[in-house]
């Protein structure tokens, strides 16, 4: 009983105490008191409900069966506020002094509280070393995971009760920081749900060869009708290959349909169809019909005079979208060099599909086309149909060295000259 008779008197004299100066005195003045008493067992309580819970959690991996009908919960809430007339703003609804902050946000009082249940670890994946967490996961949960199984964050805040959700839009920074930047720089990528209650994944990481993902040229298209900027990193062999699943812009032609999400999803992994297999199956009729209404040539001109290049371009053919690459010509001997002694900067402009121009006859339009480009001592590519007679052809083209060598070599009567073999003036 002795034990019990000196916690009640030392109770009562802490409440007379307390009684005698003021509770608001008591609180300020002597927080220890309040804190050792209550706080100390509350928060240890706190904390191992929340590591038992995350345990748990983490062991029967039932966070990530949850995680999209929590989010799907979110989304909810977000399109109730919208039907009701979005009559005030929205916030979430953690209480104020949940946070890491001396700050208690008033506008909780008068705001649409979105009540979000996302405080698990999802998933770590250790070959992309990448760790999955919800906004609500604290350092501590990272810190108790990551470094049982031999990982850790680039930058990891030193409270244990930080959260990630917090770090990323109030500013996370740590002594590593000087090396990886401040907290929100070592994320990959953000799950969203926007205002209108869509959900949103969103990267710097771009993937556009995805067979689900929109045709390059159709994604750059769309920056462009609605006028905006905007940086985005595309994986390194998607960005090497960024037209192949559209052929360019070809296959629009061909499927026109095929830029709709409902076939890229259903159908995307496909595409596109072999190009040698379009060869094979077209048929001589069609060859034809093809040769007479659609082009596909790209022509080399020196980038000083691309402004006219184009306007020939749009006069004569009048094919868009067109493909626009510079490169540097050196001085070398050989078919194709500049002018001048110098290496100079040159274009290739590209142009792949239907001519708009009105009256169009393959044959005079290419030669007119041909024509500009002997004139401001461009070159032709060799794979594309070619209309220029022989002379015109070593007009365009240094053949010096290329018929010194066939001659040195003894290739006159064992191989075809360039010319007839791609220039259709020489085949028929």
């Amino acid at each position: 009983m002795e034990p019990a008779v000196s916690l009640a008197v030392c109770a009562l004299l802490f409440l007379l105490w307390v009684r005698l100066k003021g509770l608001e005195f008591v609180l300020i003045h002597q927080r220890w008191v309040f804190v050792c008493l209550f706080l100390l067992p509350l928060s240890l309580i706190f904390d191992i409900y929340y590591y038992v819970r995350a345990w748990v959690v983490f062991k029967l991996s039932s966070a990530p069966r949850l995680h999209e009908q929590r989010v799907r919960d979110i989304q909810k809430q977000v399109r109730e506020w919208k039907e009701q007339g979005s009559k005030t703003f929205m916030c979430t609804g953690r209480p104020g002094w949940l946070t890491v902050s001396l700050r208690v946000g008033k506008y909780k009082k008068t705001h649409k509280n979105i009540m979000i249940n996302l405080m698990d670890i999802l998933e770590v994946d250790t070959k992309k070393q990448i760790v999955r967490v919800e906004p609500l996961v604290t350092m501590g949960q990272v810190t108790a995971l990551l470094t049982s199984i031999g990982w850790t964050l680039p930058v990891l805040p030193e409270l244990d009760d930080l959260t990630v959700g917090g770090l990323i839009m109030g500013t996370g920074i740590e002594s590593s920081s000087h090396k990886y930047g401040l907290f929100q720089h070592i994320c990959t990528a953000y799950e969203l749900v926007l205002a209108d209650g869509s959900f949103v994944r969103c990267t710097p990481l771009n993937s556009i060869g995805n067979y689900y993902k929109p045709w390059f040229f159709k994604h750059v298209e769309n920056y462009l009708k609605t006028n905006r900027e905007g940086l985005e990193y595309i994986p390194l062999r998607h960005y090497y290959h960024r037209h192949t699943r559209s052929i360019f812009w070809e296959l629009q032609d061909i499927i026109p349909f095929g830029n709709n999400p409902i076939f890229r999803y259903l159908f995307g992994w496909m595409v596109p169809p072999k190009i040698s297999l379009l060869k094979l199956t077209q048929g001589e009729t069609l060859r034809k019909l093809y040769e007479q209404h659609h082009v596909v040539q790209d022509m080399l001109v020196p980038m000083k005079c691309l402004q006219q290049a184009l306007h020939t371009f749009q006069n004569d053919i009048h094919v868009y979208p067109i493909w626009l690459c510079p490169f540097i010509l050196p001085s070398q001997p050989g078919l194709v060099h500049p002018k001048g002694n110098e290496a100079e900067l040159y274009i290739d402009i590209g142009a792949y599909g239907e001519p708009r121009v009105k009256h169009f006859e393959a044959r005079s339009c290419m030669r007119q086309l041909e024509k500009f480009v002997r004139s401001v001592h461009g070159f032709q590519m060799l794979y594309a149909d070619c209309y220029m007679n022989r002379e015109e052809f070593w007009e365009m083209f240094d053949g010096s060295l290329y018929h010194k060598l066939r001659e040195k070599l003894g290739c006159q009567d064992a191989f075809p000259e360039v010319y007839d073999k791609i220039c259709k003036a020489a085949r028929h």
